[in-house]
């Protein structure tokens, strides 16, 4: 007797993220900038099927460029904020600005009040980490009693040194901010995996920044990481909208087929046709 399938099933079974005390049903973390307008913003949102929400917090106060706060377009019940320090190019500017987000969260009733996602950048023009202030940072954030999510680049050594910094969780580029090349070294990533996870299985990986379509969050997921966090692949993609859903799309199917296991790349052909029971045949032409 044959047994229903129930695809909803296999899809609860990718397993939630768990990253310190916050648990997210959606492996895909989606940014809030570098929309056309607001109402694109959060109608992406929805459709990405993301739970957490990164905004960048600023003297603005979360505000766009036409004006416009985009936590009036955030519903702050329905998304877990990520507040962000980017823009910074020192430890202390980003411990500034963490404690400013977690004030405007903490105001809002928000959860993720508590915790941060570290950018501290080396120079303007890479956007690359500046690899001893993040460091500094995620230091003193911990100390602060912040959650710690922090962007790094792909070296293994700087995510190990950051893991035992007491960070909540590494965050390794996949390529240079908004660059859009994908996963530029993904034996680095494997590495950072191998090392992160040695002690700890579930210490959560985020391969964060460069994306730039759905093939590049499969890929990242298939390497085995936890989650991808993106912004402007959705924000500045021809459809932002069906880019959101596909963007969704890729991170279930990267987590699943990670999951499932790949079959082994090899040199020659396998047969998927079983050989046994085949007529026999000689193994040259006639004449030859």
């Amino acid at each position: 007797m044959a047994t229903e399938i129930d695809s909803k099933q296999y899809v609860a079974e990718q397993g939630t993220l768990q990253i310190g005390p916050f648990e997210l049903s959606s492996r895909l973390i989606v940014g809030s900038g570098r929309y056309e307008n607001a109402t694109i913003m959060k109608e992406c949102l929805e459709l990405s099927g993301a739970q957490c929400i990164t905004v960048a917090v600023r003297r603005e106060r979360l505000h766009d460029a036409e004006g416009e706060n985009l936590l009036d377009f955030i519903d702050s019940d329905k998304y877990v904020l990520l507040p962000n320090t980017a823009g910074c190019y020192s430890a202390d500017d980003a411990v500034r600005v963490a404690r400013m987000g977690r004030e405007i969260l903490r105001a809002l009733g928000n959860p993720g009040a508590d915790w941060v996602k570290l950018e501290c950048l080396g120079d303007s023009k890479t956007l690359l980490p500046d690899p001893v202030a993040t460091l500094d940072a995620t230091q003193k954030l911990v100390n602060d009693g912040f959650h710690v999510l922090c962007y790094t680049s792909d070296d293994p050594v700087t995510a190990r040194r950051l893991k035992a910094a007491g960070a909540a969780a590494v965050m390794p580029a996949g390529s240079p901010i908004g660059s859009g090349q994908g996963i530029l070294n993904p034996n680095n990533i494997r590495i950072i995996l191998e090392y992160l996870k040695d002690e700890d299985p579930d210490y959560p990986v985020i391969v964060d920044a460069g994306v730039g379509t759905a093939s590049d969050v499969a890929q990242a997921m298939e390497l085995g990481v936890d989650g991808v966090l993106l912004n402007t692949a959705i924000a500045h993609a021809r459809d932002p909208h069906i880019m959101a859903q596909a963007m969704m799309h890729a991170t279930l199917a990267g987590r699943q087929a990670f999951l499932a296991g790949r079959i082994p790349k090899r040199l020659y052909a396998t047969a998927s046709s079983p050989e046994a029971g085949m007529v026999a045949t000689h193994p040259y032409p006639r004449g030859k």
